[in-house]
This record gives structure tokens, C-alpha cells and sequence, in this order.
């Protein structure tokens, strides 16, 4: 009602308050009504309502982990796909160095802004990880002096904030004179900040007294050499040198498959290692996480005889019966089909639906049990024989999956599943399957895991006649 009032005041944009009777009208607005309707019964009931209604969602929304967690996933992505910290907050997915081909391409760029990157590089300042605050203080910096004195609501933090952060950042790092340039930097804006006058005091002795800068924290983290394999599309070895590899129909003297042949792509021999083409349909996939979706859980991992959840595999998961859904039922018995293998309980585990969100990652791991103690025997079935893992959707980029110690990978192929050999015939795990669930670059990335146990498996995939195979 006062928005439609004053509009109706200013139709007229030419209009000068050099009439007395706008001016009083202004006056009057901004001395009475304005604050009548702020204070006013109404006003307070709207506030509380508002409050109200936040209160109701607040648990949905996203928390501080969620937020930290974003920030990381960035950083893990710029490390595995090498890419450029100033590309990033400009929207290019670029290789760091000049002339790289952008990895990939989104039809809208969005940039970040100076608080945007002053966060991410505060996440990893906050953990002690200078080696990526550095980089993203850096970014945050540049970008605040471009918009220094201009205002803007949405900003938690400031250039003084960027600059305090970075110049310790680079002190931890062991370049004190640029630590004591940045502190200089910011005194020039808060001349008044004792902490700071005190920082550049120390720098000055430090570098007075002759103390040899020390040379750039490293990566905090050794990079496995897992990460030459993680590119969206890898390299794979040329069809020449590998002659067994070809692709073709299979019944597996299955009746099931008599019909409709399984479309079968042989990927590697060592380890054995097959991809199943249009394994499953669009409408199944969909129907499959649906049903999961109400269900899923940040992901844990075997850690000795427990179950938690760890940094190095970031996704949600559920684990679906095969009584949940006809889809279901029939899914278990295509596998069963294709593999050979018995799927009855307990031979093998529920199917567990996984999704990778931003920068959702699995790092390099075995499926397979390698110690006793491991959650695998509770269910007195053996060790996990073989593994069926089911590409549910397509992504943009990123999410191969790489064969660490094998030298391949394999990029996701929707509505295909990959088939592996986790246990030799011998019993014995095969230390060739060792793998990793390269982030997601650009989209949403589903699977389904269905996992094979040893027992029950005795006379379908019999022990050989060399004990060593």
C-alpha cells in the first residue's frame, strides 16, 4: 500500500520536489509513515511469520559442513585436473598454462566473486592447507581491489580480510618479505590494527636478522599417480598392441539372454576388466534412483571393524532389496545372467545406489576385503569375488573410472555396466584392481553397485589348475 502510494506520487520522473506540496508529502512519508508501517502490528506478525517459516526449512538447507565441503571439492578439482585457480573463478575449466584446451565448456559461464574465493582459500587457511590458500587468497585479493569502495551486501569478508589471510598464509610458507609487504598493504587501509603492526614488526626482524625465507609449502598431499589418470576422457592404449580386446554379443549359455544378447566390450584382460553396453533402459535407471533417493546417506568406508565416514570418499548412498521393486528384481537377474554367478542371499549384497554430486569423488581402493577384520565376513559369505557397477546417468565431464596400478580407465557410459574380477581363482585379492572414482567435474553422476561374494560361487567359477592364478 505505501509502494503504491509513493508510485502514484512519482508517475512523473521529471517531477521536482521544488513543489512544497512533494516536498511536505516526502517529508511527511519519511518522518511518519514510513516508520508507522515498519513498527506497525502488521509489520511485526509478517516478521514473525517470515521467521517462522524459515525455522520450518532451515534444517533442510545446506550447513557449514555442506559449505566446507563445497569449498574442498573445488580445490580437489583444481588439483586433479590440474586446473587454473584464476580460470576457475573466471568460469573456464582451463589446465593451468597458456594454450590449454578448456576441459570443459558450460553454456553459461558463471564467475566467482572476490568473497566467493576469499571462502574456499579460508577453508583451506583454517585446516593449515597454505599450499591451496595461497592460490585462492591470491585470487581473492585481486578481485577486491578491483571493486575496493564499492559496496556490496552480499560480502562477508573484505580486502582487509584477503590481505590478512594471505600475508600469514605466505609467512607459513616461508616468504616473509612478500608476508611483510601484504601486512604493509594492509595497513595502509586499517592503519589502526595493532595485531597487524606487531606482524610487520616481526617480519621486519625476521628479515633483519638475516632468517633465510624457506622455500613454498608443498602440496599437502602427495598426488597419487592415480591423477594422470583422472582426466575426463584418458588415453587409452591403442587397439594394436592389445589383440584380445573386441567387443561382442553374449548368452553366456544363459536362456535369459537367448533374445536379447548382452552387448559386451572387453576393456582389459589383466585385470579383467568387461563393459556391458545398454545394459540397462533409460525408464529402469530412473525407477532405480527414485527409489533410492529418499534414502540416501553420506557414504562410510570399512575403517578396521567399523564403518565412518571419510574424507577420501565423497557421495551419498543407499542399498535397495531386491524386493523393492520389480526393476529391481529383474536387474539382479540380468546380472546373474551376464556374471554367471548365484546372487541368492547371502552370496551377495544389496544393490547400493550411489550418487556424486559437486566434486564427488572415491579415491584409489579395493573392493575386495584385504584383512580379516574387515565388515565384508559379518555376513559369512567370503570375500567380494566380483564387482557389477552400473553407470545410471551421463556427465558433463569428469568421473572415469581408473584402474590405478592397471593403467587405464574408463569414462562413464550411460546405461552401461562394468564388470571386474575382484579375487583370482586362488582366493587371493588381485592387487591390479586397485581403483578410484575420479571426481565430477560437471554434472550428476548415479551408479548402482552390485557386489559378488566367494561363496556359493564354488562351482561356477572354479579354482584353476596354477595355484598362483
Amino acid at each position: 500500500r505505501f509502494y503504491e502510494k509513493v508510485q502514484a506520487l512519482h508517475q512523473d520522473p521529471e517531477a521536482s520536489v521544488d513543489n512544497p506540496l512533494l516536498a511536505f508529502s516526502l517529508i511527511k512519508r519519511l518522518h511518519s509513515d514510513w516508520p508507522n508501517i515498519i513498527y506497525s502490528e502488521e509489520a511485526t506478525e509478517n516478521t514473525q511469520a517470515l521467521h517462522a517459516g524459515f525455522k520450518e526449512v532451515e534444517q533442510e538447507l545446506p550447513g557449514a559442513e555442506d559449505m566446507d565441503g563445497a569449498a574442498r571439492a573445488l580445490m580437489r578439482l583444481q588439483d586433479v585436473y590440474a586446473l587454473s585457480v584464476k580460470g576457475m573463478a573466471n568460469g573456464v575449466f582451463q589446465r593451468a598454462g597458456a594454450g590449454r584446451q578448456a576441459l570443459y565448456s558450460p553454456s553459461r559461464r558463471v564467475s566467482l566473486s572476490a568473497d566467493d574465493c576469499f571462502h574456499v582459500g579460508k577453508v583451506a587457511y583454517d585446516t593449515g592447507d597454505y599450499y591451496h590458500s595461497i592460490a585462492w587468497l591470491e585470487e581473492a585479493v585481486g578481485l577486491f581491489r578491483l571493486s575496493y569502495g564499492n559496496w556490496n551486501p552480499e560480502d562477508r569478508s573484505s580486502l582487509e580480510d584477503a590481505l590478512d589471510h594471505l600475508a600469514f598464509s605466505y609467512f607459513m610458507a616461508g616468504n616473509i618479505s612478500h608476508a611483510l609487504s601484504l601486512s604493509r598493504e594492509f595497513l595502509h587501509y586499517d592503519p589502526s590494527n595493532q595485531r597487524v603492526v606487531r606482524n610487520v614488526a616481526k617480519y621486519e626482524k625476521l628479515l633483519e636478522t638475516g632468517t633465510a625465507e624457506g622455500a613454498m609449502v608443498p602440496h599437502p598431499t602427495a598426488v597419487p599417480s592415480s591423477h594422470a589418470l583422472l582426466g575426463p576422457l584418458s588415453p587409452q592404449p591403442i587397439p594394436e598392441r592389445l589383440p584380445h580386446l573386441g567387443c561382442s554379443y553374449e548368452t553366456n549359455g544363459s536362456p535369459y539372454l537367448l533374445l536379447q544378447p548382452a552387448k559386451k566390450e572387453m576393456v582389459q584382460i589383466q585385470p579383467y576388466v568387461a563393459l556391458y553396453h545398454d545394459f540397462i533402459s533409460d525408464a529402469e535407471a530412473e525407477t532405480i534412483k527414485g527409489l533410492a533417493g529418499p534414502w540416501l546417506q553420506r557414504s562410510v568406508v570399512a575403517s578396521g571393524e567399523k564403518q565412518q565416514k571419510a574424507e577420501y570418499r565423497i557421495s551419498k548412498s543407499a542399498w535397495l532389496k531386491d524386493t523393492a521393486d520389480p526393476v529391481v528384481r529383474a536387474l539382479e537377474q540380468r546380472i546373474a545372467a551376464v556374471t554367471g554367478l548365484d546372487l541368492r542371499p547371502p552370496y551377495a549384497e544389496y544393490l547400493q545406489v550411489v550418487n556424486y554430486g559437486l566434486g564427488g569423488h572415491y579415491e584409489p581402493h579395493f573392493d575386495h576385503a584385504t584383512s580379516r577384520k574387515s565388515p565384508l565376513y559379518r555376513m559369512k559369505s567370503g570375500n567380494r569375488i566380483a564387482t557389477v557397477m552400473i553407470y545410471l546417468s551421463a556427465v558433463e565431464a569428469g568421473g572415469s573410472t581408473a584402474f590405478i596400478y592397471a593403467n587405464f580407465s574408463v569414462p562413464v557410459v550411460k546405461n552401461a555396466a562394468l564388470f571386474w574380477w575382484n579375487l583370482r581363482r586362488n582366493g587371493d585379492g588381485d592387487g591390479d584392481t586397485l581403483h578410484a572414482g575420479c571426481p565430477v567435474l560437471a554434472g550428476d553422476k548415479w551408479v548402482a553397485n552390485k557386489w559378488i561374494h566367494e561363496h556359493g560361487q564354488e562351482f561356477r567359477r572354479p579354482c584353476g589348475t596354477d595355484p598362483r592364478d
